[in-house]
This record gives C-alpha cells, structure tokens and sequence, in this order.
C-alpha cells in the first residue's frame, strides 16, 4: 500500500469534517440552500485560481467523451453539502461522521466487489464484512444516546 496516498486519503477524511462543521456554521446564519451556493462559487473560484496559477491546460473538447454518469458527482456534492449542513447542528458532527462513513464504507465495497462506473473491480473478502461488521457495532458504540 502506499503510505502517501493512504495518508492523503486520510487527510481528505480530517478535511471533510471539518468542511462540514464550516458548513453547517455557515448554513445556521445564511440558511441551508444559500450556503450550498456559497460554498460552490468559493469553489468554482478557488478551481478557477488554482487551474490559472499552475497554468493547466483546459481541453474542453474532451468534455464529449465523458461517460454520462461522470456528470452526477456535481449534483452529489449539492446533495452531500445540503445534507450535512441540515443534519449536523441536529445530530452533531460526531454522529453525522459515523454515518457518512458506514455509508461511505458499504458503498465503496459494492462498487469495488462490482467493479461499477470504470472502476478497478475488487474481489470482496471475508475480511472486508469483517470490516464492516466491526465499522457497525463501532458506529452503534459511537451513536449511543
């Protein structure tokens, strides 16, 4: 495995929760569907920037040859924001958390077992309901009143 992407990964996880508390901060004073627009222009400028500072190269024609459901991850991000920013100041970041996880988890087995959307199909092992049989009894223990 390698430590330097496993480590990035991890760092997405730390920065997702955070996002989500910045967001739902956010949503409690300018409301939920005006946050999700404010957070996608602060992102849509902060690709704009980035994409003009390292000078890359933008080859729109390619935009064609995307599979269709490539084009969903943009209504994703409207869901998850919305989402998190609704149930997060109700349930806690903590909990919020664990269920985007578990989900995250059982989701991410089906499309590598199944090899779905193009990607690297995983075989499924013992080990990996294991897993999410460990990662379920943890979010039980986690979500306990």
């Amino acid at each position: 495995m390698n430590w330097l992407y496993l480590g990035l990964a991890a760092m997405s996880g730390a920065a997702m929760a955070l996002q989500g508390t910045f967001n739902a901060a956010l949503g409690k004073v300018v409301g939920i569907w005006q946050s999700t627009l404010v957070v996608h222009v602060i992102g849509l400028l902060t690709v704009v920037v980035v994409i003009m500072a390292l000078g890359v190269n933008w080859q729109t024609g390619k935009l064609t040859e995307v599979p269709w459901y490539a084009y969903l991850g943009g209504i994703m991000n409207v869901i998850i924001i919305y989402a998190v920013v609704r149930t997060m100041p109700q349930i806690g970041v903590g909990n919020a958390t664990t269920a985007i996880i578990v989900a995250q988890i059982l989701t991410a087995l089906l499309i590598d077992n199944s090899g779905a959307f193009g990607m690297k199909q995983c075989d499924l092992h013992m080990r990996d309901l294991l897993g999410v049989l460990l990662l379920a009894a943890g979010a039980r223990i986690l979500l306990m009143d």
